[in-house]
This record gives C-alpha cells, structure tokens and sequence, in this order.
C-alpha cells in the first residue's frame, strides 16, 4: 500500500472497546523506519506493561499479556462483578492480548492468550501457524487451535478450508509449513471442511465453536 499510494501517510493503532478504544499508535514515521510488524507505542495517558501470569513485568523481548493502564480503562463490564474483578488488576487492564516490548518501546502483538497453544513446553503461537498455512495457493481459510494430547499435553489441530479448485492434503500442507516455521509448531492433525469457518459478527473466526466440534470444550 505505501509504494501504491507514494503521498499518502499511514497511521495505524492498536486497542480494544475496553480501552475507549486505543492503548498504542505505529506513525507514519514508524511505517518508514521499518517498525511494519510492531503496533506501535503507547499514546499519552497510557502505562503500557508485558506480565505474566500473576501481573509481575516481562523483561524487554519476552512474551508476556500486555496490560495497560490510564483513563481511557473501562468502569467493568455491565452487570458482571466477576469478570471486571478478572480483567481490571489494580488499575490495570488484562487484554488477553500475548505481546512484547523492545527496548525502545515498540510493542509487538503474537497471539491471543487464550488462543496460545503448549505442546511439549514450547509455546506455540496460533497466529504464526495460520500464516504459514494460508500462503499456500490451496488454502482459502484457516484456524488453529490446541487439542489435548496424552504425550504432548496440547497438539496443533488446524481447520482448513480449500479454495473450490484447490488440491492439499494433510501431508502436503505440512510440508509447506515446515518451511515457514519450526517442526515443532506444524499441525499433527487437521480438519477439512468444505463449508466456511463460523464468523462473528465483526468478521473474525469463532476457535471457541471449533474447539466445540473436537473437545466438546469452548
């Protein structure tokens, strides 16, 4: 888009409807030097940190939620005492987000937490399978989420939608993968559908049905 349209300035930020809604801004200066993966840093007004599991900060580098903190954090959800005391920590907002920080401030996103699979004791991020699997030519839609595996703990299961006139099988689409991405991190097993992936209404792919249709589990 930046060498279709020379003379135009691209902004983009990063946030959620919790967070009225903007947590960080990528400018357009970032766009030039480079930063094209990284949503940005965080705009004025907002304390911005990497933690983990019990809220202590991330070092530079390491993933971690991101949670974020300012004026801009919601009052809680309606009518849900339970879920605004699990989201908002001291003032803090857990995003569900799974991000880091370089030493400069620039945060880049990796994952949903929830969506973060932990095959064998290594993290896998769902994000970066799905990536190596659509740019097959085959591929028409994606989603990977992790299954329970007695020797693994989690294994990678991927749902696959092939284009009407695309031809990939499970081996093959492993193959590509294993270019793209650690061994590790390729799907054991998939799920060929010839109707779409369910949709919310915003567009994204709904894993909780999918996670339904293979452990009966949202």
């Amino acid at each position: 888009a930046m060498a279709t349209f020379p003379n135009a300035r691209f902004c983009q930020a990063y946030g959620q409807t919790e967070l009225s809604p903007v947590a960080t801004v990528l400018e357009h200066e970032d766009h030039l030097r480079g930063y094209l993966r990284s949503a940005g840093r965080p705009i004025p007004t907002v304390d911005l940190r990497v933690v983990d599991e019990t809220m202590q900060s991330r070092p530079f580098g390491e993933v971690g939620e991101i949670a974020v903190r300012g004026p801009g954090v919601m009052m809680g959800y309606w009518r849900q005492p339970e879920l605004t005391r699990a989201t908002i920590i001291d003032g803090w907002l857990r995003t569900g987000d799974a991000g880091y920080r370089d030493t400069d401030g620039y945060v880049f996103l990796v994952d949903r937490v929830k969506d973060m699979i932990v095959s064998g004791g290594e993290n896998v991020y769902s994000v970066e399978v799905e990536n190596a699997l659509m740019s097959h030519p085959a591929v028409r839609q994606c989603a990977v989420i992790g299954v329970p595996d007695d020797r693994w703990g989690e294994a990678v299961h991927a749902f696959v939608q092939l284009h009407p006139d695309g031809d990939a099988s499970a081996d093959t689409l492993i193959a590509h993968a294993k270019e793209r991405i650690a061994g590790y991190k390729c799907p054991r097993s998939f799920t060929f559908r010839e109707e779409p992936l369910p949709l919310s209404g915003a567009g994204k792919i709904l894993k909780t049905e999918l996670r339904k249709l293979v452990t009966g589990q949202a």
